[in-house]
């Protein structure tokens, strides 16, 4: 019950912050690195990514490659937090600690994640 009430957490975590990547764009477009190419469509491609595999993760037959690719999607994702770290003056009114803060949390989402890459068993059913 505990695993089901999670997945459902952090699909809706994604799912939420994928749409924020639509709908306060401005906000991601401050903190891309400079140095990648076309950051508009970066991120609305990983605010897709988010929505998409959010709710991938709520189907049972994909929940497990959801998962994996969201923890790539974090990954890929994680060198924005770099940077906003690194350049606090982008958003003045949040503490340079928080940026710093932030980071670990990242790993905390693919650790979470990776919990649903592992398949399930329920004793005296095997595998659900």
């Amino acid at each position: 019950m505990l695993r089901l009430l999670l997945k459902y957490l952090l699909s809706l975590f994604f799912v939420v912050a994928g749409s924020l990547h639509f709908f306060k764009a401005d906000f991601y477009l401050k903190i891309m690195p400079p140095y990648l190419p076309f950051p508009l469509l970066l991120v609305w491609a990983s605010g897709a990514a988010e929505i998409g595999l959010g709710l991938l993760l709520l189907v049972p037959k994909f929940t497990r490659i959801a998962a994996w690719s969201l923890i790539a999607l974090l990954i890929a994702v994680f060198p924005a937090n770099i940077y906003l770290a690194l350049h606090p003056e982008i958003l003045p009114d949040v503490s340079p600690a928080a940026h710093w803060l932030r980071l670990p949390f990242q790993g905390v989402f693919i650790l979470w994640a990776y919990w649903f890459t592992r398949p399930t068993f329920t004793p005296g059913l095997g595998r659900p």
